[in-house]
């Protein structure tokens, strides 16, 4: 019990705090909908499960000890923000933006920005890493870790949901592309100096 507590509480703290996945899902609900942002939720809690597999496969203990891999996925996922940050700063402020013209960005489009935010995310791999050093042990059994896995993913799920259908109701929208020119620069300013941040980070 004390375990499952602490997952629950670790996990929820993380996911609320706002980052790289949360301007991602702004930024995808407010451009193009409820759809596309809930799409790119589920991409985030794919990404999730790729940390927890790699995880439990011992290969997350050995990103958290070698510098120089962790370094490497440091900087891979910092210049994906860097880029999208800037895609999203250029956009034109006074392009007028049909929130139903799905070719803009496609199904699978969403769901890529959303896993490849959170995959290439340094940040959610150490999070992942560190929740089971600190909750599991030797003894722990593996469908009780594959649980906690599947909790982290359906949290971040669940949460990123609400922040979907929240970003993309009429009123907030029609707010947002009213002041979509500087709404694009905001958000592309975030994420990359998110992604900046990541690269100057320490490995450790």
């Amino acid at each position: 019990m004390t375990q499952i507590l602490a997952v629950a509480v670790i996990t929820v703290l993380a996911v609320i705090a706002p980052g790289a996945d949360f301007a991602m899902i702004v930024r995808n609900s407010y451009l193009h909908g409820r759809r596309t942002g809930l799409l790119a939720a589920a991409g985030v809690a794919a990404g999730v499960l790729v940390h927890v597999t790699y995880t439990l496969l011992g290969v997350g203990l050995l990103i958290a000890s070698s510098t120089a891999l962790f370094t490497v996925i440091k900087l891979i996922g910092a210049a994906y923000l860097v880029h999208v940050g800037i895609r999203t700063y250029r956009t034109r402020g006074e392009l007028r933006i049909d929130l139903d013209d799905r070719r803009e960005l496609t199904p699978f489009a969403a769901l890529r920005t959303g896993f490849l935010t959170n995959v290439l995310n340094p940040k959610t791999t150490l999070f992942v890493v560190s929740t089971f050093a600190q909750v599991v042990s030797p003894g722990t059994p593996v469908y009780q870790q594959v649980g906690y896995g599947l909790f982290m993913s359906l949290a971040h799920l669940l949460w990123f949901g609400v922040v979907a259908t929240f970003f993309s109701q009429a009123r907030m929208r029609a707010l947002m592309l009213h002041g979509q020119k500087i709404l694009n620069k905001v958000i592309g300013s975030v994420l990359a100096g998110l992604g900046i941040s990541l690269a100057l980070a320490p490995s450790h």
